[in-house]
């Protein structure tokens, strides 16, 4: 058993290091805040809770973290939490208050910019309102090493917007075939519409490491006969009961039970973002903190 779990790690390592290459750069040096879009193409495969799991270890970790809620329609990473903001980003584009008087306090000392829920008003930004919350984002550079962006599931206008906004996209799927079908349409629009290149790919609910690569493996076959991108593997979550449990009270599985297998699997993820080799091209001017990587790439 112990030579098998070893042998699921190394193929795993092997996902991780194709397309990237290996890099002997270590936490910490070169800062720069690093913005993460965590994305799916389908509903209810686990996004908000992966969001929510990995800050906080990220923050255990040392690394002071914000989460962004970006499903503008159907916020839920305060419920997630047991929160009641009193204002949300609705209140940030209606112009009523500043981020920093809308934020909230999550645990391990996260810092959430929760979304409205229920108000069909902002579920398709416009240019003003996207270029107000980027320069107010790039105005707080200085706060955060690791800003983590819930976005809503799907293929909308603002689900292409904080996708492309954002250094890294990580795609959450299941080994379903709606949400394997769905998470290729997610990067294949991505690719030959918003012309991103890489993207980092999460299967959550498997049976064992073995499924989650057979995932990889077919999203990669066919990206590298349609599309010209490049996958990453960036880990996997079990199927777990206690994160039903969890959910229902409103806390986070990593801090409810640390030592399950699935908080270990997040625990991994989160070593994974901090252990990324961090790309400093901006990808263009729409990108979060894009002046803040320009002044860095100079000095």
């Amino acid at each position: 058993m112990a030579e098998h779990t070893s042998h699921q790690n190394d193929q795993a390592q092997t996902l991780r290091s194709m397309s990237k290459g290996q890099n002997g750069n270590s936490p910490g040096k070169g800062f720069a805040t690093r913005v993460f879009s965590i994305t799916s193409g389908k509903g209810g495969v686990g996004k908000t809770a992966m969001v929510a799991n990995t800050a906080v270890l990220l923050a255990k970790m040392g690394k002071r973290v914000l989460i962004l809620d970006a499903d503008l329609g159907l916020a839920n990473i305060d419920v997630v939490f047991g929160l009641a903001p009193k204002y949300n980003l609705n209140h940030f584009f209606s112009g009523d208050f500043d981020l920093e008087t809308i934020m909230v306090e999550g645990p391990q000392g996260i810092k959430i910019l929760p979304a409205g829920s229920g108000v069909q008003r902002f579920t398709r930004l416009d240019t003003e309102q996207k270029m107000r919350l980027l320069e107010a984002l790039d105005s707080m550079h200085g706060e955060f090493d690791i800003v983590l962006i819930d976005t809503e599931a799907g293929i909308s206008e603002n689900v292409t917007y904080f996708n492309t906004a954002a250094q890294d996209i990580l795609v959450v799927t299941t080994p379903e075939p709606t949400a394997i079908t769905d998470a290729y349409a997610l990067m294949k629009l991505l690719s030959t519409q918003y012309h991103e290149k890489h993207f980092n790919l999460i299967v959550n609910f498997v049976k064992n490491e073995d499924e989650a690569l057979d995932v990889y493996k077919k999203l990669t076959m066919v990206a590298n006969r349609y599309l010209d991108i490049s996958i990453d593997f960036l880990g996997s979550v079990p199927t777990d009961k206690q994160m039903i449990d969890s959910i229902r009270q409103q806390k986070v599985i990593v801090e409810l039970f640390p030592q399950s297998k699935t908080s270990q699997a997040f625990e991994a993820m989160a070593r994974t973002i901090i252990e990324e080799p961090q790309n400093l091209e901006p990808k263009g001017s729409v990108q979060f903190f894009w002046k803040r990587l320009l002044d860095f790439g100079h000095k």
